[in-house]
């Protein structure tokens, strides 16, 4: 555990290798961090693995606001379990060090990957979209708003995880949301501008299509190149076009299928957009000429698995 003469002024653990988090729990590297915690690559002896330790920083231990937001992240994380959304493990809510314990995932995220590389081509784009449209169905079967859905928070693993739920919210908390959360150029404009009405599961559907868009064209749908945070921070139409504008043409290259799709999720008013599984209707026909179609929704698990069952009668033993 690091030192410090004034605990008051520690805003960093900077956990030295094998440093003890917790016992049990030990520090390997740090991964990252934000204003509000960092986040340590870490060993778990009773799970015997690899896991993510993600540390409210110490001068915030004794805010109530920051500890209400950890908790809330720690009660989200033991009622979700999907494959495309990142697992919870364990939650540390007193003591020095409170922190949640998730699982570690292998793999850039997406946001790395289009930095390198540019837009996603078909074969990875289209499934990524059904894998991502699952995740949000699902939080929506939860009554859970994402709030956050970006290239940043998805990390391209086998499959895809959607990580990163501190900002997240319950519906009912999500509709007494009077502020601005979220990142900018990925939020809904109800997130933007919330007299514009309450914000609920649609606030994803734009997240969802804000990122797709990011993916296949490599630009956000509304960039802002004169934008100046500490300049313009109040000023909402030059802060976030999505007010005003209309998204960045697609390339001509992109499918219409896929272009209506996201253009579906962009839509102004929230009761408008498309649901996810108008997406995943959308874009099946081409993930079904894809060379090998991976199995992402259940009309094509259905088809795999009809098939399967002929063959299996068809087998001599």
């Amino acid at each position: 555990m690091p030192e410090e003469s004034d605990a008051t002024e520690q805003t960093r653990w900077d956990f030295d290798e094998g440093a003890e988090i917790v016992p049990g729990r030990f520090a390997l590297k740090k991964l990252g961090g934000g204003s509000d915690y960092e986040a340590y690559l870490a060993w778990d002896d009773a799970l015997f693995a690899l896991v993510v330790a993600k540390c409210l920083r110490p001068h915030l231990v004794g805010d109530s606001h920051a500890m209400g937001s950890l908790t809330r992240e720690a009660d989200l994380l033991s009622r979700l379990n999907h494959p495309v959304v990142v697992r919870g493990y364990d939650s540390v809510l007193e003591g020095e060090c409170p922190h949640v314990v998730m699982e570690h995932l292998e793999g850039p995220n997406l946001a790395s990957l289009l930095r390198r590389f540019g837009p996603l081509p078909l074969e990875q784009l289209l499934p990524l979209t059904v894998q991502i449209c699952s995740a949000v169905h699902y939080l929506g079967t939860k009554e859970v708003v994402h709030l956050d859905i970006k290239p940043r928070n998805i990390i391209m693993g086998a499959p895809p995880r959607l990580i990163d739920l501190s900002v997240a919210r319950s519906f009912a908390r999500a509709r007494r949301i009077t502020g601005h959360i979220g990142t900018d150029p990925y939020m809904a404009p109800e997130q933007c501008d919330p007299s514009r009405g309450h914000i609920g599961p649609e606030a994803d559907v734009w997240g969802l299509g804000a990122t797709l868009f990011h993916a296949v064209t490599g630009q956000v749908p509304f960039p802002r190149p004169d934008f100046n945070r500490e300049v313009h921070k109040e000023d909402l139409v030059r802060r976030f076009p999505q007010l005003r504008e209309r998204p960045q043409p697609f390339p001509k290259e992109v499918p219409a299928p896929v272009q209506e799709a996201i253009m579906g999720c962009l839509v102004a008013e929230p009761a408008d957009r498309l649901a996810v599984r108008d997406v995943v209707a959308a874009v099946e026909p081409l993930i079904a000429q894809l060379p090998k179609k991976p199995l992402l929704s259940r009309e094509l698990a259905l088809v795999a698995a009809r098939g399967r069952k002929g063959a299996a009668e068809a087998a001599p033993f």
